[in-house]
Protein backbone atom coordinates (compact mmCIF):
# COMPACT_ATOMS: atom_id res chain seq x y z
CA UNK A 1 0.00 0.00 0.00
CA UNK A 2 1.30 3.18 -1.28
CA UNK A 3 0.86 6.73 0.88
CA UNK A 4 0.13 10.02 -0.39
CA UNK A 5 0.17 12.97 1.62
CA UNK A 6 -2.95 14.95 0.28
CA UNK A 7 -0.98 18.19 0.32
CA UNK A 8 0.60 17.47 -2.82
CA UNK A 9 -2.14 16.62 -4.51
CA UNK A 10 -3.59 20.25 -3.20
CA UNK A 11 -0.33 22.23 -4.82
CA UNK A 12 -0.32 19.66 -8.27
CA UNK A 13 -4.23 20.85 -8.55
CA UNK A 14 -3.50 24.60 -8.19
CA UNK A 15 -0.96 24.46 -10.72
CA UNK A 16 -2.70 22.11 -13.11
CA UNK A 17 -5.64 25.14 -12.87
CA UNK A 18 -3.40 28.03 -13.93
CA UNK A 19 -1.43 25.85 -16.27
CA UNK A 20 -4.79 25.09 -18.24
CA UNK A 21 -6.64 28.28 -18.37
CA UNK A 22 -2.73 29.60 -20.04
CA UNK A 23 -1.29 27.00 -21.95
CA UNK A 24 -3.24 25.96 -25.03
CA UNK A 25 -1.03 23.01 -25.60
CA UNK A 26 1.26 22.06 -28.31
CA UNK A 27 -1.51 19.89 -29.96
CA UNK A 28 -4.46 22.23 -29.79
CA UNK A 29 -1.92 25.22 -31.45
CA UNK A 30 -1.39 22.55 -34.16
CA UNK A 31 -4.55 21.63 -35.01
CA UNK A 32 -5.04 26.15 -35.28
CA UNK A 33 -2.61 26.42 -37.59
CA UNK A 34 -3.31 23.73 -39.89
CA UNK A 35 -7.21 24.84 -40.02
CA UNK A 36 -5.45 28.22 -40.83
CA UNK A 37 -3.47 27.20 -43.50
CA UNK A 38 -6.53 25.36 -44.86
CA UNK A 39 -8.80 28.03 -44.68
CA UNK A 40 -10.08 29.79 -47.79
CA UNK A 41 -12.15 32.77 -46.82
CA UNK A 42 -9.63 35.88 -45.67
CA UNK A 43 -12.47 37.02 -43.02
CA UNK A 44 -11.86 32.97 -41.25
CA UNK A 45 -8.34 32.70 -41.78
CA UNK A 46 -7.80 36.44 -39.91
CA UNK A 47 -9.92 35.45 -36.96
CA UNK A 48 -8.04 32.44 -36.51
CA UNK A 49 -4.96 34.19 -36.61
CA UNK A 50 -6.51 36.19 -34.36
CA UNK A 51 -6.91 32.87 -31.64
CA UNK A 52 -3.87 31.57 -32.54
CA UNK A 53 -1.79 35.38 -31.19
CA UNK A 54 -4.03 34.88 -28.21
CA UNK A 55 -3.16 31.66 -27.26
CA UNK A 56 0.52 32.83 -27.69
CA UNK A 57 0.16 35.96 -25.46
CA UNK A 58 -1.95 34.05 -23.19
CA UNK A 59 0.88 31.54 -22.36
CA UNK A 60 3.94 34.24 -22.50
CA UNK A 61 2.47 35.94 -19.94
CA UNK A 62 0.63 33.43 -17.79
CA UNK A 63 -2.61 35.07 -18.48
CA UNK A 64 -5.91 33.44 -19.23
CA UNK A 65 -6.79 32.48 -22.92
CA UNK A 66 -10.43 33.46 -22.57
CA UNK A 67 -12.19 35.68 -19.90
CA UNK A 68 -14.66 32.68 -19.16
CA UNK A 69 -12.08 30.81 -16.81
CA UNK A 70 -15.37 27.84 -17.02
CA UNK A 71 -16.68 25.53 -14.10
CA UNK A 72 -13.57 23.15 -12.53
CA UNK A 73 -14.01 19.92 -14.31
CA UNK A 74 -11.45 16.60 -13.07
CA UNK A 75 -11.64 13.29 -13.82
CA UNK A 76 -9.83 11.50 -11.36
CA UNK A 77 -8.48 7.88 -11.67
CA UNK A 78 -7.54 6.34 -7.90
CA UNK A 79 -5.62 3.51 -8.25
CA UNK A 80 -7.11 0.93 -4.96
CA UNK A 81 -3.45 0.37 -3.53
CA UNK A 82 -3.27 4.02 -2.61
CA UNK A 83 -3.66 5.19 1.14
CA UNK A 84 -4.38 9.12 1.49
CA UNK A 85 -2.78 10.49 4.50
CA UNK A 86 -2.86 14.22 5.69
CA UNK A 87 -6.54 15.03 5.06
CA UNK A 88 -9.24 14.25 2.56
CA UNK A 89 -8.88 13.62 -1.33
CA UNK A 90 -12.08 15.66 -1.81
CA UNK A 91 -10.55 18.23 0.17
CA UNK A 92 -7.23 18.58 -1.31
CA UNK A 93 -8.73 18.86 -4.64
CA UNK A 94 -11.41 21.82 -3.73
CA UNK A 95 -8.59 23.41 -1.78
CA UNK A 96 -6.40 23.03 -4.73
CA UNK A 97 -8.91 24.52 -7.31
CA UNK A 98 -9.68 27.45 -4.72
CA UNK A 99 -6.17 28.34 -4.86
CA UNK A 100 -5.12 28.15 -8.55
CA UNK A 101 -8.24 30.43 -9.27
CA UNK A 102 -7.67 32.97 -6.34
CA UNK A 103 -3.37 32.82 -6.66
CA UNK A 104 -3.56 32.89 -10.53
CA UNK A 105 -5.88 36.00 -10.42
CA UNK A 106 -8.56 33.65 -12.81
CA UNK A 107 -12.30 34.76 -13.02
CA UNK A 108 -14.52 33.31 -10.38
CA UNK A 109 -17.59 32.05 -11.85
CA UNK A 110 -19.73 29.61 -9.82
CA UNK A 111 -22.64 30.51 -7.39
CA UNK A 112 -23.77 28.70 -4.32
CA UNK A 113 -26.90 28.12 -5.10
CA UNK A 114 -28.47 28.00 -9.06
CA UNK A 115 -32.06 28.97 -8.80
CA UNK A 116 -32.74 31.34 -5.89
CA UNK A 117 -29.74 33.03 -4.66
CA UNK A 118 -26.83 33.10 -6.89
CA UNK A 119 -24.39 34.36 -4.62
CA UNK A 120 -20.59 34.10 -5.73
CA UNK A 121 -18.66 31.33 -4.18
CA UNK A 122 -15.66 33.49 -4.39
CA UNK A 123 -13.16 31.03 -5.25
CA UNK A 124 -14.89 28.64 -8.28
CA UNK A 125 -15.40 25.94 -5.36
CA UNK A 126 -17.06 23.54 -5.38
CA UNK A 127 -15.64 21.65 -8.67
CA UNK A 128 -16.98 18.78 -10.12
CA UNK A 129 -15.13 15.73 -9.41
CA UNK A 130 -15.76 12.49 -11.35
CA UNK A 131 -14.23 9.73 -9.10
CA UNK A 132 -13.01 6.10 -10.94
CA UNK A 133 -11.35 2.99 -8.84
CA UNK A 134 -8.62 1.71 -10.96
CA UNK A 135 -5.99 -0.96 -10.74
CA UNK A 136 -2.74 0.24 -9.28
CA UNK A 137 -1.03 2.78 -6.69
CA UNK A 138 -1.35 6.06 -8.69
CA UNK A 139 -3.58 9.17 -8.85
CA UNK A 140 -4.17 10.14 -12.23
CA UNK A 141 -5.69 13.63 -12.39
CA UNK A 142 -7.31 15.27 -15.59
CA UNK A 143 -8.42 19.02 -15.25
CA UNK A 144 -10.81 20.77 -18.03
CA UNK A 145 -12.39 24.05 -17.53
CA UNK A 146 -15.65 24.29 -18.93
CA UNK A 147 -16.99 28.22 -20.21
CA UNK A 148 -20.97 28.07 -19.96
CA UNK A 149 -20.94 29.51 -24.04
CA UNK A 150 -20.74 26.38 -24.85
CA UNK A 151 -22.02 24.57 -22.32
CA UNK A 152 -24.89 26.16 -22.79
CA UNK A 153 -25.21 24.74 -26.25
CA UNK A 154 -25.57 21.27 -25.17
CA UNK A 155 -28.29 18.48 -25.44
CA UNK A 156 -29.18 15.04 -24.40
CA UNK A 157 -31.97 12.70 -25.88
CA UNK A 158 -33.47 9.44 -25.58
CA UNK A 159 -33.21 8.03 -28.92
CA UNK A 160 -35.08 4.40 -30.00
CA UNK A 161 -32.64 1.70 -30.74
CA UNK A 162 -34.42 1.73 -34.35
CA UNK A 163 -33.16 5.29 -34.80
CA UNK A 164 -29.57 3.75 -34.88
CA UNK A 165 -27.05 5.35 -36.70
CA UNK A 166 -29.02 7.95 -38.43
CA UNK A 167 -30.60 8.93 -35.53
CA UNK A 168 -27.59 9.96 -33.86
CA UNK A 169 -26.27 11.71 -37.15
CA UNK A 170 -29.20 13.46 -37.14
CA UNK A 171 -28.99 14.62 -33.24
CA UNK A 172 -25.77 15.46 -33.34
CA UNK A 173 -25.66 17.95 -36.44
CA UNK A 174 -29.08 19.24 -35.14
CA UNK A 175 -27.75 20.21 -32.09
CA UNK A 176 -24.36 22.22 -33.72
CA UNK A 177 -26.92 23.52 -35.93
CA UNK A 178 -29.22 24.88 -33.29
CA UNK A 179 -25.88 25.84 -31.46
CA UNK A 180 -24.43 28.05 -34.47
CA UNK A 181 -22.33 30.91 -33.45
CA UNK A 182 -22.83 30.59 -30.03
CA UNK A 183 -19.73 27.87 -28.84
CA UNK A 184 -17.22 30.45 -29.48
CA UNK A 185 -16.75 28.35 -32.72
CA UNK A 186 -14.90 26.04 -34.12
CA UNK A 187 -15.44 23.90 -31.53
CA UNK A 188 -14.67 20.37 -30.63
CA UNK A 189 -17.61 18.44 -30.04
CA UNK A 190 -18.23 15.63 -27.58
CA UNK A 191 -20.79 13.10 -27.67
CA UNK A 192 -21.49 10.11 -25.29
CA UNK A 193 -23.77 7.36 -26.41
CA UNK A 194 -25.32 4.21 -24.34
CA UNK A 195 -25.33 3.88 -20.74
CA UNK A 196 -28.37 5.49 -18.89
CA UNK A 197 -29.62 9.46 -19.06
CA UNK A 198 -27.03 10.79 -16.93
CA UNK A 199 -23.90 8.12 -17.83
CA UNK A 200 -23.92 9.46 -21.42
CA UNK A 201 -23.66 12.62 -20.49
CA UNK A 202 -20.35 11.61 -18.08
CA UNK A 203 -19.37 10.02 -21.47
CA UNK A 204 -19.64 13.27 -24.01
CA UNK A 205 -18.01 15.12 -20.95
CA UNK A 206 -15.05 13.06 -20.91
CA UNK A 207 -14.62 12.29 -24.52
CA UNK A 208 -13.81 16.53 -24.00
CA UNK A 209 -11.10 15.46 -22.26
CA UNK A 210 -9.34 13.51 -24.77
CA UNK A 211 -6.65 15.21 -27.04
CA UNK A 212 -7.80 17.09 -30.02
CA UNK A 213 -8.07 15.03 -32.75
CA UNK A 214 -7.71 11.89 -31.16
CA UNK A 215 -10.11 8.98 -32.43
CA UNK A 216 -12.20 6.66 -30.84
CA UNK A 217 -9.86 2.70 -30.34
CA UNK A 218 -13.23 0.87 -32.06
CA UNK A 219 -12.94 1.47 -36.00
CA UNK A 220 -16.67 2.21 -36.20
CA UNK A 221 -17.04 4.96 -33.71
CA UNK A 222 -13.64 6.50 -34.88
CA UNK A 223 -15.43 6.29 -38.75
CA UNK A 224 -18.51 8.05 -37.19
CA UNK A 225 -16.37 10.47 -35.75
CA UNK A 226 -14.52 11.52 -38.93
CA UNK A 227 -18.30 11.32 -40.71
CA UNK A 228 -19.62 13.51 -38.16
CA UNK A 229 -16.68 15.95 -38.94
CA UNK A 230 -16.89 16.39 -42.45
CA UNK A 231 -20.71 16.75 -41.66
CA UNK A 232 -20.46 19.57 -39.27
CA UNK A 233 -17.78 21.47 -41.69
CA UNK A 234 -19.99 21.81 -44.53
CA UNK A 235 -22.17 23.85 -42.42
CA UNK A 236 -20.08 26.61 -42.59
CA UNK A 237 -21.09 28.02 -39.69
CA UNK A 238 -16.75 29.26 -39.11
CA UNK A 239 -14.90 30.76 -36.93
CA UNK A 240 -16.93 33.52 -34.69
CA UNK A 241 -19.66 31.91 -36.51
CA UNK A 242 -18.88 34.06 -39.64
CA UNK A 243 -18.53 31.17 -42.27
CA UNK A 244 -15.89 29.17 -43.33
CA UNK A 245 -14.53 25.96 -44.01
CA UNK A 246 -13.60 25.05 -39.81
CA UNK A 247 -16.94 25.12 -37.61
CA UNK A 248 -15.26 21.81 -35.91
CA UNK A 249 -11.50 21.30 -34.82
CA UNK A 250 -12.67 17.53 -33.80
CA UNK A 251 -15.46 14.96 -32.48
CA UNK A 252 -14.75 12.83 -30.36
CA UNK A 253 -17.35 9.55 -28.92
CA UNK A 254 -17.48 7.63 -26.05
CA UNK A 255 -19.88 4.83 -25.36
CA UNK A 256 -20.95 2.70 -22.91
CA UNK A 257 -23.13 -0.48 -22.63
CA UNK A 258 -26.88 0.61 -22.35
CA UNK A 259 -30.23 -1.52 -22.01
CA UNK A 260 -32.18 -3.12 -24.76
CA UNK A 261 -34.99 -0.29 -24.64
CA UNK A 262 -32.63 2.98 -25.15
CA UNK A 263 -30.08 4.23 -27.12
CA UNK A 264 -28.94 8.02 -24.95
CA UNK A 265 -27.12 10.22 -27.07
CA UNK A 266 -25.75 13.55 -25.25
CA UNK A 267 -23.80 16.15 -26.87
CA UNK A 268 -21.20 18.09 -25.22
CA UNK A 269 -19.62 21.55 -27.28
CA UNK A 270 -16.42 23.23 -26.06
CA UNK A 271 -15.46 26.22 -27.99
CA UNK A 272 -11.72 27.14 -29.45
CA UNK A 273 -10.79 27.30 -25.82
CA UNK A 274 -9.90 23.45 -25.48
CA UNK A 275 -8.30 23.41 -22.19
CA UNK A 276 -6.82 20.47 -20.60
CA UNK A 277 -3.90 19.76 -17.61
CA UNK A 278 -2.75 16.77 -16.62
CA UNK A 279 -1.05 14.39 -13.77
CA UNK A 280 -0.16 11.31 -12.58
CA UNK A 281 0.91 11.48 -8.68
Amino acid sequence: MRELDVTIVRRAVAQMVVEANCCIGDTMMQCLQRCRDAEEKPLSRSILDKIILNDQLAEERQVAMCQDTGMAIFRVKVGQDIRFVGGSLEEAIQRGTAEGYCDGYLRKSVVNDPLFERVNTRDNTPAIIYYEMVDGDKLDITFAPKGFGSENMSAIKMLKPADGVDGVLDFVMQTVKNAGPNPCPPMVIGVGIGGTFEKCAQLSKFALMREVGSHNEDARYAALEKELMQCINTLHIGPAGLGGNTSALGVHIEYFPTHIAGLPVAVNICCHAYRHSHVVL
